[in-house]
C-alpha cells in the first residue's frame, strides 16, 4: 500500500483531500493527524473511511515532534495541511498562528528531512494570502510576499522555511499556493458559508467596507485534484517549485452576498454594510498558468455552478452547520479601544 500522511484531515480542505484519494487510489493507506480544534470535525470524513482498514486516525498536534516523526517515518506521501486559517481570528489570537502554522511546519520539515529516503514528496499547502494586495495581475509564483495579516504573514513565514529546508537540505518538498476556497463543509467564519447561512436564517449579511474587496474563487474539489497532481507528478516537474492554485478570475465579496441572495429568493436588504476589516486585502487574481504548462491543471467547476453546488448542500444540512453558528463571527479590539465583531 501507498501510505499518505496528512495533517489538518479532519479540516475544510484536508477532509476533501482524504476523501479524494480514498476513492481514487484504492492502494491508498492514508493516515490522518488532527488537533481537532474549532474547525476540525472527524464528522467531514464519512464513516464507511474511517471504519476502514485502510484509513488510521491520530488526535494529536502538529507540534508533538515524537508522533509527527514516527507517523512521517512510516509515509511515502506527506500531505501538510494542518494550520491555523482565518484571517480574523488571527486578529486577536496571533500567537496560536505562529506556534502552530511556522513552529508546526517546522515539526513536519524536520520529520521530512530526518525520514528522506522514505518520503517521496512533501506537499506544503500555504495560501495566496502571502500575496498582499495584487500588485499586478494575474498574480503568478514571482509576485512579492506582502502579507496584510498575522495569519498571511505566519504563512509566509512556513513558506519560506520550507523552501529553506529544500535549498539547505534537499528535502523532495513542493509547495501549493491556493487562492480562495469555497465549498460544502466549510467552517463558517469563512465568508462564502457565512453568507449562505446568515441568508438562510434571514439574519444580516455582514460586509466589510464597500465589499470591493476581490478574491480569486477556488472549489474545493479543483484544489484536492490539484494536491493530488503535485503529489503524483514527475519530480523534476515540481520538486522545490512553488504553484498557484486559482482560476485568473475574480468575484468581489458585495458580488457574492448578491448572487446568494439572489439564488434564495431574498430581498437585498439583507445586506449590511459595516467598517473595513484590518489587515484587509484589496484584489487577489491567481495566475495558473504554471499549473497548466507544468502539471495540465485547469479548474472544472465554474465559480457559479460551486456557488450553486455550495449552496444545495447548505440548505440541505443544518444540523452540520447550526451547531456553530455562535462562532461566525469573532471579537476584535482596535487600537482606539474599539471592540468590533469580524
Amino acid at each position: 500500500m501507498k501510505t499518505y500522511l496528512v495533517t489538518g484531515g479532519a479540516g475544510f480542505i484536508g477532509s476533501a483531500y482524504v476523501r479524494y484519494v480514498y476513492k481514487n487510489d484504492p492502494e491508498a493507506h492514508i493516515i490522518v493527524l488532527d488537533a481537532l480544534t474549532y474547525a476540525g470535525n472527524l464528522d467531514n470524513i464519512p464513516h464507511e473511511i474511517q471504519q476502514s482498514e485502510r484509513f488510521e486516525f491520530w488526535y494529536g498536534n502538529v507540534n508533538n515532534l515524537d508522533l509527527v516523526s514516527e507517523l512521517v517515518s512510516r509515509s511515502r506521501f506527506v500531505v501538510h495541511f494542518a494550520a491555523e486559517t482565518h484571517v480574523a481570528r488571527s486578529l486577536y489570537s496571533n500567537r496560536d498562528f505562529f506556534e502552530t502554522d511556522v513552529l508546526g511546519t517546522q515539526s513536519v520539515a524536520n520529520a521530512v528531512l530526518r525520514w528522506t529516503d522514505n518520503v517521496e514528496r512533501f506537499v506544503h499547502i500555504s495560501t495566496s494570502e502571502v500575496y498582499g494586495s495584487a500588485e499586478y495581475e494575474p498574480m503568478d509564483e514571482k509576485h512579492p510576499l506582502l502579507p496584510t495579516s498575522p495569519y498571511a504573514a505566519a504563512k509566509a513565514g512556513a513558506d519560506r522555511l520550507v523552501h529553506s529546508y529544500y535549498v539547505t537540505y534537499d528535502i523532495p518538498s513542493v509547495i501549493l499556493r491556493p487562492f480562495n476556497n469555497y465549498g460544502p463543509q466549510q467552517h463558517l467564519e469563512k465568508v462564502i458559508p457565512r453568507f449562505i447561512t446568515s441568508a438562510l436564517l434571514d439574519e444580516p449579511l455582514t460586509v466589510h467596507g464597500s465589499g470591493e474587496a476581490a478574491r480569486d474563487w477556488l472549489y474545493v474539489e479543483d484544489t484536492v485534484r490539484m494536491v493530488d497532481l503535485l503529489v503524483h507528478a514527475p519530480e523534476d516537474k515540481v520538486k522545490g517549485e512553488v504553484f498557484n492554485a486559482g482560476t485568473n478570475s475574480c468575484v468581489s465579496v458585495l458580488d457574492i452576498a448578491q448572487i446568494i441572495l439572489d439564488i434564495l429568493g431574498k430581498p437585498k436588504t439583507l445586506i449590511h454594510h459595516m467598517e473595513d476589516r484590518i489587515g484587509q486585502v484589496v484584489k487577489h487574481i491567481g495566475s495558473r498558468s504554471k499549473a497548466f504548462e507544468r502539471l495540465g491543471f485547469e479548474p472544472q467547476v465554474s465559480f457559479e455552478e460551486g456557488l450553486q453546488k455550495t449552496i444545495e448542500w447548505y440548505k440541505n444540512h443544518p444540523k452540520w452547520w447550526e451547531k456553530m453558528l455562535t462562532l461566525r463571527k469573532v471579537p476584535v479590539k482596535l487600537r482606539t479601544g474599539k471592540v468590533v465583531y469580524y
